[in-house]
């Protein structure tokens, strides 16, 4: 059973360019807005006319074929307008974190080949991205204008008292302002790319290694938003407005904000990062009817809402993605706001969804709902790859699909290593149950070898979330002496509660095995996230190994 059996309908995935799939609805819905950007509109007949002069543009700065284009940009409406140009010439986006180091740039504009970036006139950004762009010897760096795209009121006042926040750019060969783009008219020469062309160099987190580009192609990510617009309901006769807190430049927001919203002619209400005032009142002013995020903004709503009230009537579909949707938080944003939370499942490498808990059929709690429109999930043994799980044992979840990328981008190795029998290694383990849904135990990487047996932080990450005062936990291996590696906790409290490590210890003794029971239970302010709230567990690996490290050299 899947979703679209779940509906009764069918995915229709057409073979086409993103690029087509916006015309045909700027074609259908040319006088909707397109992009909210900070409360300035843009009409999708106004976007697809900037597409239009910025691909022209991307043209003359050499951008055909198969040409890399790094976008480094915060969500603004910039981001859709060059994503789609650079499509539009025959170019393949390479997307980069803003908040990147520069060693981390390098490796991704290396790694890719990338001849030309974008990136805006935020001054740490651009200084980062014009010292990477000098040190490999960029054709072009292009900056996007932040006031530029403002309401006009806002645009004076940010100028005039934001002045600090404005990089001072240079114009010469090299560095081109984006509106340079739109002086060289709106016609290119035809492009030969095709729907299995590659569309995006979509870079994996890099958690457990260097990051590898999972080549996305225009089919892939066609597919993958088809299959949202079914997992939603369908397109509606009223437009849907989508609330983009989760960036553009990660494979979540990729599909969930930007294709499903070129897909169904839905408004893209783009936020630059996530601060939870300026969320609340964006969906008060806004009222949006689409809300895809991850489980910590979801918790920060449902905090804010004991005390706030968040009005979120007009929302239909909040779909969380990116990390484990704790059972306790998805309950206490329900009760809070009265919209309905359900989980979804992928990776950067499936573009990026394979499986969802449907919005108007059942919810299970824990789990990762059902594999997407089109989609095939399989249970491998761990020992044996080609042998396949029963239903109800765990073993590595593997994907089929149309969404499943065409590989690594100059990795035949790695390729290799992450299909079996042509069906896509998560690296995650799971299991399905007797109704086809999916439950994840955990990912292979991060189970935790204590004297022979399995670990995995997830179950007592689930058991840490039972107890009333803890607000977020995480749990890694640390070394032992006896086991090998033990479980160690990392939580944050609730405001106004309280908590000792003994304590968080005693609650877990009836919840988790011996074996599972963490060695330690840290009590920390706050704990480490990536840019788009997830919570993040290599910094605390590197503190523990640096640790570790120190007291051996110190001959302890």
């Amino acid at each position: 059973m899947d979703i679209a059996s779940a509906t009764g309908k069918p995915l229709v995935s057409p073979p086409r360019l993103l690029t087509d799939m916006f015309a045909d609805t700027v074609a259908r819905h040319g006088s909707r807005p397109a992009v909210d950007f900070m409360g300035r509109i843009t009409r999708y007949e106004e976007l697809a006319a900037q597409v239009e002069k910025a691909t022209a543009g991307l043209h003359a700065l050499g951008v055909k074929t198969g040409v890399r284009v790094a976008l480094c940009l915060p969500n603004i409406t910039y981001y859709p307008v060059l994503f789609l140009a650079t499509l539009k010439a025959g170019g393949i986006v390479v997307n980069v974190n803003p908040l990147y180091v520069e060693r981390e740039m390098v490796h991704l504009l290396e790694d890719s080949g990338a001849e030309i970036i974008v990136t805006c006139d935020i001054p740490d950004i651009h200084a980062r991205v014009s010292s990477v762009a000098a040190q490999l010897g960029l054709r072009h760096v292009i900056t996007c204008r932040i006031a530029d795209a403002l309401p006009t009121i806002k645009s004076i006042a940010y100028r005039l008292f934001k002045r600090s926040d404005i990089a001072s750019v240079r114009r010469d060969a090299v560095h081109v302002d984006f509106d340079d783009l739109l002086t060289h008219g709106t016609t290119i020469a035809p492009v030969s790319i095709t729907p299995d062309s590659v569309a995006v160099l979509q870079y994996t987190g890099g958690t457990t290694g260097e990051p590898k580009a999972a080549m996305l192609s225009h089919a892939n990510l066609i597919a993958n938003a088809d299959a949202m617009t079914i997992f939603v309901g369908g397109e509606r006769a009223e437009q849907e407005r989508v609330l983009g807190v989760l960036p553009l430049f990660h494979v979540f927001a990729l599909t969930t904000v930007l294709g499903f919203s070129i897909r169904t002619g839905a408004e893209m209400i783009l936020l630059p990062r996530f601060q939870i005032d300026q969320v609340i009142k964006t969906i008060k002013r806004t009222r949006p009817t689409y809300f895809p995020a991850v489980p910590t903004i979801y918790a920060a709503i449902a905090n804010i809402a004991k005390t706030h009230k968040v009005d979120l009537s007009d929302i239909h579909a909040c779909i969380s993605g990116g990390a484990p949707l704790p059972a306790e938080v998805r309950l206490a944003f329900e009760h809070s706001t009265g919209a309905k939370l359900v989980e979804g499942y992928g990776l950067s490498e499936a573009s990026p969804i394979i499986t969802c808990n449907p919005i108007d059929g059942m919810n299970k709690s824990g789990s990762a709902g059902l594999p997407f429109p089109g989609t095939t999930i399989e249970i491998h043994d761990r020992d044996q790859a080609d042998r396949l799980m029963e239903i109800g044992k765990p073993g590595e979840i593997c994907a089929r699909g149309p969404q499943v990328m065409l590989g690594y981008w100059n990795r035949p190795e790695a390729t290799a290593e992450v299909f079996v029998n042509g069906a896509l290694r998560t690296g995650d383990v799971g299991y399905l149950d007797e109704d086809g849904y999916l439950f994840i135990v955990d990912r292979i990487k991060d189970v935790i070898l204590a004297g022979g047996y399995n670990v995995y932080p997830r179950v007592i990450e689930d058991a840490l979330y039972e107890h009333p005062a803890v607000m977020e936990a995480v749990v890694i291996g640390v070394a032992d002496p006896y086991r090998g590696q033990s479980p160690k906790a990392f939580v944050t409290l609730r405001p106004g509660q309280t908590a000792t490590p003994e304590g968080l210890r005693d609650f877990l003794r009836d919840k988790v095995s011996k074996i599972e029971l963490p060695r330690e239970v840290e009590i920390r302010e706050s704990l480490p996230k990536t840019l788009i709230g997830k919570l993040s567990k290599k910094e605390l690996v590197a503190e523990e190994q640096a640790k570790e490290a120190a007291a051996k050299g110190g001959g302890g």
